[in-house]
């Protein structure tokens, strides 16, 4: 207590100074309009300024929120897309109501190889939100794989960077068909067989899921011709496709169900069985 008086005896003049400077500042304030107006300006500078600032680091911190959103955004987007195609495709309905053939589900990539022969990734979605082993995994860029295993809260994707990975695909422009696989060589880079010599094939040529299976529809993009060549038979191309998606880099995906698989694969079945 002593301290604080000895200090206010020490400064009392500069002190004084302050309390008129500050009293003769807020006389002048009140009784002129241009200095009003002048701190009124600058306090509102200020406080814009902060609020600026606090606004930037909210919006920084609910990227996260922004960006899950965007996802439910697009797969919303995208459920209305396939159904305006069913539609278009089908020239007489017996009914008013069309079921959705494919179901979108949205997750998260927490871990992905592409460094090895056999690449996988993880996703944060397992049994609990529906997923299942066979559902296509595809980004807004294009293809990337299928699900091979799922835990109650997690899955694992057979990458398309996989040496066992092999997905129908054709041209766009031509609808020749062939089968994706991948050399190993480049993860920017995957190929495709089984095209035949009379195909017409040329440099920049999309290339895009062909829809002869349960797991993707047809028309998923995958990515365009980088060069090709005859195989050893001189039959059919051997295709180097540069991929829309880059592989090294995924964060957020779609999962695609065909929800007329199981009937499809069990019509198939029957038919083997009766052939054996």
């Amino acid at each position: 207590m002593q301290q604080i008086i000895f200090f206010f005896i020490r400064n009392k003049n500069f002190l004084l100074f302050a309390v008129l400077f500050t009293i003769s500042v807020a006389l002048t304030i009140q009784t002129h309009n241009y200095h009003n107006d002048k701190y009124i300006s600058s306090a509102n500078f200020i406080t814009g300024g902060v609020y600026t600032f606090r606004n930037n680091i909210a919006d920084y911190l609910n990227l996260g929120k922004e960006n899950e959103q965007l996802l439910q955004e697009n797969l919303m987007l995208r459920k209305k897309l396939d159904q305006l195609i069913e539609v278009a495709n089908v020239e007489k309905l017996d009914s008013t109501v069309l079921p959705n053939k494919y179901e979108y589900f949205t997750a998260r990539v927490i871990n992905n190889n592409y460094s090895k022969t056999k690449n996988q990734l993880t996703l944060d979605k397992g049994e609990n939100d529906s997923i299942r082993i066979d559902l296509g995994v595809i980004s807004s860029k294009g293809i990337v794989g299928i699900i091979s295993d799922v835990s109650e809260n997690y899955a694992t994707v057979q990458s398309i960077l996989n040496t066992k990975s092999r997905i129908n695909a054709k041209l766009k422009k031509s609808s020749h068909f062939g089968s994706l696989i991948w050399n190993t060589e480049d993860p920017n880079v995957v190929q495709l067989v089984d095209i035949p010599r009379l195909a017409p094939l040329a440099k920049g040529d999309t290339i895009i899921t062909g829809g002869r299976s349960t797991i993707f529809p047809e028309g998923i993009l995958i990515g365009t011709v980088k060069d090709f060549h005859l195989d050893n038979d001189d039959n059919y191309y051997y295709v180097n496709i540069d991929l829309f998606n880059d592989m090294t880099s995924l964060e957020h995906v779609y999962l695609i169900e065909n929800n007329e698989a199981l009937e499809i694969l069990e019509l198939e079945k029957g038919v083997e069985d009766v052939e054996q």
